[in-house]
């Protein structure tokens, strides 16, 4: 075999251990990026499976890289890392020309969705008529409940940037939702 042989073993074996890594902290991870690009997209199921899978083949790419380092060295928290990979994604689809196309303003039917449908769709259709940078905000903040901090450093902006920013989001979600508001949250 050789020592030749031997080192191909010792990193065959290394890779299997990365892989084995990798399939963990995507099959935990898997269902809440899932929900994060299923609202990032305004409730588009493809389209957030399309970003799902673009962030983990991201993140597998990064995973098996060992000698990359960030400017602080490893990734320290790979969820958190993953969660900014999904939104930087949505971010840079948004911004190409093809990603305006719609072939149904459906939403799909959800089996086993417990709370109130109509507050959810109506909900999911005024978050898909705020611009992407606004979307992308308010999931963070209310949705996955991230501090202004973590909000401002997934999207690199300031942290008065996303105060500001979801503020007047919010403003522009109110102003969708009109008056249905208060008859939909009385449910």
């Amino acid at each position: 075999m050789g020592v030749r042989g031997v080192a191909l073993g010792k990193s065959s074996s290394a890779r299997e251990a990365a892989d084995a890594g990798f399939l963990e902290f995507a099959t935990g991870r898997t269902g809440q990026l899932y929900r994060s690009a299923y609202f990032l997209t305004g409730g588009d199921t493809h389209l957030a499976e399309d970003l799902l899978q673009e962030t983990l083949g991201r993140m597998y790419a990064l995973w098996h890289r060992t000698s990359w380092r960030g400017r602080r060295g490893q990734i320290d928290n790979p969820a958190a890392y993953a969660q900014a990979v999904l939104v930087r994604t949505f971010l840079s689809h948004r911004r190409r020309r093809s990603s305006t196309e719609w072939p149904t303003h459906q939403f799909p039917e959800l089996a086993g969705e417990e709370g109130d449908p109509t507050l959810r769709l109506a909900l999911l259709d005024a978050l898909a008529q705020l611009p992407p940078t606004d979307r992308a905000v308010l999931v963070l903040r209310y949705w996955e409940d991230r501090s202004v901090e973590e909000t401002a450093e997934i999207l690199r902006a300031s942290s008065g940037a996303v105060r500001v920013r979801s503020s007047r989001a919010l403003v522009r979600l109110r102003a969708l939702l009109g008056d249905s508001l208060p008859e939909l949250a009385a449910r």
